[in-house]
């Protein structure tokens, strides 16, 4: 009961990459590089089985960028051709690569990084991918027409790839998709049907990651124009309770969303975020717990999955290792109560 997990990423160490920045630029190359993600992988490892973490992950330290470590091995994109593009319903403007043709894997995109992580852990693995839609707003098209058809068209190459992860190893692939909380209606439009077609065939569990995003200033700005109530999810969580997913994943810890909401995923387990990933202060246990038993007014205990609200990447590497102490001591706390 209530095992705990990460939504994703992890800060990648200092010596890595520039600490505290997304998308920051890697400070190795070539073999060092490669040696040097590994190592990192291998620091997050022992560090979330030592905090007492139980379904664990890379930390995300062998790529970049969420989304962006995978379409970097994707036949179709020219990197090239930069477009400007509003991201998450022009929440920020940034230039983004073009797909300019049918989009197609080269080969696999992270089956070295699970082989490598499989074999260093005996905890439960859970694994991350963009999901379609998220991908859909974070790159340009100008080939498929439609953002519809261009994500069924990346649901199939992210199926191809999840399978092989799976084969792999993989217990847990979770789809993240923050977009989810932007384009409600696409998501009951299609948003659903492009994850069942990524997922489909899968016989390990399956996630979807939606919540409101990185804690990064864009974001922090965004959610201040939300008003009292964040209520985005209502619209989306009937079609996620009636999906085939197994889990969804949301922010519950210092946001305003009405957790009554989690209601409606009443036939899903649901990963509660119960660390605030905009802050640099460290929970408390105590905090976690409460956080978990706020929400178990509405999910069986059964049910929760404790995790965090988002990544941690842009996070001082001590805070988030703080942070997942304080995630699995809290999860203790209410696993002991019940």
């Amino acid at each position: 009961m209530l095992e705990t997990t990460i939504a994703g990423s992890l800060p990648k160490p200092s010596w890595l990459a520039e600490p505290e920045k997304l998308w920051a630029p890697w400070r190795l190359e070539g073999e060092d590089l490669q040696r040097g993600k590994e190592d990192a992988a291998l620091v997050w490892l022992k560090e979330q089985e030592d905090c007492g973490i139980d379904v664990v992950g890379n930390g995300e330290q062998f790529r970049e960028h969420f989304v962006h470590g995978f379409l970097g091995q994707i036949d179709g994109i020219d990197w090239n051709r930069k477009t400007k593009m509003g991201i998450r319903d022009n929440r920020y403007v940034v230039d983004v690569p073009t797909v300019t043709g049918p989009v197609a894997r080269k080969g696999s995109v992270h089956g070295d990084e699970v082989r490598f992580t499989r074999q260093h852990t005996r905890h439960p693995l859970k694994f991350t991918l963009p999901g379609p839609m998220t991908i859909c707003d974070t790159i340009a098209d100008d080939h498929y027409g439609r953002r519809a058809d261009m994500a069924m068209a990346f649901a199939r190459i992210l199926n191809e790839e999840a399978r092989e992860l799976e084969a792999l190893g993989v217990d847990l692939i979770q789809f993240d998709e923050p977009a989810f909380n932007v384009f409600m209606d696409d998501v009951n439009e299609w948003g659903v049907a492009a994850l069942h077609e990524a997922m489909a065939g899968l016989g390990c569990k399956t996630a979807v990651h939606i919540c409101y995003g990185y804690g990064i200033i864009e974001n922090i700005e965004w959610k201040k124009t939300l008003g009292s109530e964040w209520r985005q999810y209502e619209q989306i969580f009937p079609a996620l309770n009636s999906s085939r997913i197994d889990q969804v994943s949301l922010e519950c810890a210092h946001s305003k969303v009405p957790l009554s909401l989690l209601g409606l995923l009443k036939d899903k387990q649901v990963m509660v975020g119960a660390i605030d990933v905009a802050s640099l202060e460290i929970e408390s246990p105590e905090e976690v717990a409460a956080t978990l038993r706020d929400a178990a007014r509405y999910v069986d205990a059964e049910r929760i999955l404790p995790c965090t609200n988002c990544g941690m990447a842009p996070l001082p590497r001590q805070v988030a290792s703080g942070k997942l102490q304080a995630l699995a001591a809290g999860a203790a706390l209410l696993r002991r109560e019940l």
